[in-house]
């Protein structure tokens, strides 16, 4: 019997907001935006999923609710093991500290001790490939940079579960295939690995299983390449309609 390490059931979140009155420069009206509706499922232990679909389908509000960012207005989420998660790159950085203290930092918010950490930090610079700008503050680091140092500090935390929210949409190829490697091995010893995506290689070489969301909704979970297919089927007829 597969063991589950998240279960998701009946998951639904909205948010309120404000938008202005047309032909007019006074007033507003209060609306309400359905970010997720009646979301369900089970991840078992020691598989790799990615969620899918157009911006705006839902699928960092639902990392934020597994990870316990965001709460529910209804459903429930049971997660069995210790979860790490990468939400935004650089959340959890400071850009007024150097890559040294930042991953000591980053890594406590992970779940580390700092003595962890600090056993940690030379594998985590290497890894990140970032050995010349140890000592340099993050504010002068690309995208990329602070994306390659999100993503070592968090593989070496090695959590049961790991979120991460288009980590890889930044950096260099050459990263990212050492990444996949490492997700792969990641993955090989026991861990469970839900991550969203535009990617379409991304989902079919690395995902046992895709979520499809589209406006709130689970569309349908499957093989990539099933997935897949309905996804590029709703980009299309998005296009068609814009």
């Amino acid at each position: 019997m597969e063991t589950i390490a998240i279960d998701a059931k009946n998951i639904s979140k909205s948010f309120k907001f404000r938008q202005k009155l047309r032909f007019t420069n006074y007033g507003s009206s209060k609306k309400t935006f359905l970010a997720l509706d009646n979301v369900s499922f089970q991840l078992p232990r020691g598989k790799m999923f990615s969620i899918m679909g157009l911006n705006g389908s839902g699928k960092t509000t639902l990392l934020r609710i597994l990870a316990g960012i965001y709460k529910p207005d209804s459903g429930s989420v049971t997660i069995n093991g210790k979860l790490s998660q990468i939400l935004q790159t650089g959340t959890g950085f400071n850009d007024e500290f150097v890559a040294r203290d930042n991953i000591i930092t980053y890594g406590m918010l992970l779940g580390m001790t700092k003595p962890e950490v600090e056993q940690k930090i030379d594998k985590i610079i290497q890894f990140a490939e970032l050995e010349k700008f140890v000592y340099q503050k993050l504010k002068h680091y690309s995208s990329g940079m602070r994306a390659r140092l999100a993503c070592s500090i968090a593989l070496e935390i090695n959590p049961d579960i790991l979120l991460m929210d288009e980590i890889l949409a930044t950096g260099d190829i050459r990263f990212r295939e050492k990444s996949y490697k490492a997700f792969l091995s990641f993955k090989k010893s026991g861990k469970t690995i839900l991550f969203t995506t535009h990617s379409i290689r991304m989902s079919s070489e690395l995902a046992d299983n895709v979520i499809l969301l589209d406006k709130g909704k689970v569309v349908m979970i499957g093989k990539p390449d099933e997935v897949i297919s309905k996804y590029k089927e709703i980009a299309g007829n998005n296009k068609i309609k814009t």
